[in-house]
């Protein structure tokens, strides 16, 4: 009796598995390349990025405040366009929402949560959130995909960033460069 309720648990535990391997884990991943430039404009008639909390910048020595477009502390809310081409007039493809915060008290180093929502295309409705240490002294900018809605569930990968044209007080157009296995 005990060896035959033992063997059905281990048909159970084996089917169970098996099952798990069919409905689960045996779906063949793909690899998305998306390419778009996102408007990250301080400045303007239409700003697309607002600092809501500003730091403060010390000198090396911490003895006295300098002044800088970005400082230490600052938390910046994101609201941008995510276009096709680089020109403000470029079609849009979704926006970019979250939020950086300023985490480095020499350069410029944002911890940096992003929803990338795409309104257009194959992929309308779908989002890719991202995470990553921005430095902005570093040319290419690598973070992480930690997930997705839509086409997009149970995304990872990451996302490259470089500065199209960009200036630390007024903000600029970034491209971005997101790989994303789904």
């Amino acid at each position: 009796m005990l060896m035959d309720f033992l063997l059905l648990c281990c048909a159970f535990l084996l089917g169970a598995a098996a099952y798990n391997d069919t409905h689960i884990g045996a779906a063949a991943s793909t690899i998305t390349h998306l390419h778009f430039y996102m408007d990250d404009f301080y400045t303007g008639p239409n700003p697309t990025a607002l600092r809501v909390v500003s730091g403060r910048s010390l000198s090396p020595d911490n003895s006295t405040t300098t002044t800088s477009p970005r400082q230490f502390g600052d938390i910046v809310v994101l609201n941008d366009p995510l276009t096709e081409g680089p020109d403000r007039g470029s079609a849009r493809v979704g926006k970019a929402q979250g939020f950086a915060v300023r985490t480095s008290e020499g350069g410029v180093v944002s911890d940096l949560h992003l929803h990338l929502f795409l309104e257009a295309g194959e992929y309308n409705g779908s989002s890719v959130a991202v995470n990553g240490r921005i430095d902005m002294d570093t040319e290419v900018r690598e973070s992480v995909i930690v997930g997705g809605t839509g086409r997009f569930r149970f995304a990872r990968g990451y996302m490259l960033s470089r500065n199209y044209q960009y200036d630390l007080t007024n903000g600029g157009v970034v491209e971005l460069n997101v790989y994303v296995q789904h």
